[in-house]
């Protein structure tokens, strides 16, 4: 292995490199027993973050003009209420959020396929967290999702 070869690997990440020595990890959500593409697969970050952004902007909006006369630091903590609450009761019953569905997302139950408020709650409490979040398997699930035992699929 020359230089150029061992900062390429390193530059790419250990999986690059694990793919170029003939490890194969399968597609994303194999594991789980999930399609590889269409309905029932799992989301990509990018829908995810999409989702994530509406509804935030969403709780803002309902606590700027409805709860505090103005932005600032009340707002925002308003907000976060407003999301825990707003993600706590529909993914718990219905299983996708208003930015979820608006991007064609559902939470499933990995076992179950619906996510019952336990789970709902636990997922709600670390995605609330954010760092739980911004921790990802090889699939792309957050660690909420994980500890949680859901996974976001498309519909």
């Amino acid at each position: 292995m020359d230089k150029r070869q061992a900062i390429g690997s390193w530059l790419s990440g250990p999986r690059a490199a694990m793919e170029d020595a003939g490890a194969d990890f399968g597609y994303r959500g194999e594991q789980l027993g999930l399609p590889e593409d269409g309905p029932g697969s799992l989301a990509r970050p990018g829908r995810r973050i999409g989702a994530l952004a509406v509804d935030w902007g969403l709780c803002l909006l309902i606590a700027y003009g409805l709860i505090t006369d103005g932005y600032g630091q009340a707002t925002g903590n308003w907000a976060l209420l407003i999301f825990f609450v707003m993600s706590l009761l529909t993914v718990g019953t219905v299983g996708f959020t208003p930015g979820k569905r608006l991007f064609g997302l559902r939470v499933v139950a990995l076992d179950t396929g619906t996510v019952h408020p336990g789970r709902a709650l636990v997922r709600t409490v670390l995605l609330c967290l954010a760092i739980p979040a911004l921790i990802w398997d090889r699939d792309g699930r957050g660690l909420h999702d994980r500890l949680a035992r859901t996974a976001e699929v498309r519909i």
